[in-house]
């Protein structure tokens, strides 16, 4: 099952590249970020048109996610829904729409769009560290109900320096921070695999690319969009690829898709069916 995540940076402005790149590689689940338009004005025929369900929260030139999936998704839930944690006040978080889940073939999808926080002296990176102290809470939740999961989407986080072009530059600044990174691990628990990082142990590998100073034709980019998955699936793992290809577009996304491939051969069989397609899954 290949399970990509992709910050477009406007579903309306980079329609045509996301059919284009989904036909190529014909991905089972696409996760996007920074869909930036409202439920109601989402796309959704041309993806239904390929055979795909579509699973949106939104709102109007900001934020907004969406679960795009050949396999009809179930319990499909937009937020910090359930976060019993006392300590975490989501109904902050209700106005930014950043996170959906859904079960997906015994898998449960979390897509997320971490806030980028602006800089470490600003209210927007406190809210950022607030946000994932919440996630991190959201998780042990679904932990409790021994759920399976796939965490995916843009960080807005370099784990560590070897996923920053230049990490002397911008040492302890924003994406790069020790608060940060330490916020992402108190998310991860050590629960969760870095799938990329199973694969490629060197840098020089990029899903960002600054729109500014020729960033992407000067390979200066960081890696800040993830794909983790619970320990227990790691045996399942096949690859995990960056594709910089479409950040080589006319009027690209400034990030790139990344994607899995995870071997499910033990999950049920189930259909899919809508009015003019039956797909077997």
């Amino acid at each position: 099952m290949l399970i990509a995540t992709w910050n477009v940076n406007s579903i309306r402005t980079r329609l045509s590249q996301i059919i284009d790149w989904i036909n190529q590689v014909t991905p089972d689940i696409l996760c996007l970020q920074e869909t930036k338009v409202m439920d109601d004005s989402f796309p959704i025929e041309p993806f239904e048109k390929l055979g795909y369900s579509v699973e949106v929260y939104g709102q109007k030139s900001y934020n907004g996610v969406a679960i795009i999936s050949k396999i009809k998704p179930e319990n499909v839930k937009k937020g910090f829904y359930g976060c019993t944690d006392s300590n975490q006040d989501i109904d902050i978080f209700l106005d930014q729409k950043r996170l959906i889940s859904a079960d997906i073939n015994g898998i449960k999808i979390i897509n997320v769009y971490v806030p980028n926080g602006s800089s470490l002296e600003s209210s927007k990176f406190k809210y950022k560290v607030r946000w994932l102290n919440c996630l991190a809470s959201f998780l042990d939740e679904q932990e409790k109900k021994g759920e399976l999961i796939c965490l995916l989407g843009d960080f807005n986080i370099a784990p560590s320096n070897l996923d920053i072009h230049n990490p002397e530059k911008y040492e302890g600044g924003i994406m790069a921070s020790e608060i940060e990174r330490n916020a992402l691990n108190n998310v991860l628990k050590k629960k969760f695999i870095d799938t990329f990082r199973i694969f490629e142990q060197n840098t020089g590998h990029w899903s960002w690319w600054d729109y500014r100073n020729n960033a992407f034709e000067l390979n200066k980019g960081w890696r800040i969009d993830h794909i983790f998955i619970s320990n227990e699936l790691s045996s399942k793992l096949k690859s995990c690829v960056i594709d910089s290809s479409p950040r080589g577009n006319l009027r690209p996304s400034d990030h790139a898709p990344v994607m899995i491939d995870l071997k499910l051969n033990d999950i049920n069989v189930d259909f899919f069916e809508d009015e003019d397609n039956l797909f077997e899954i």
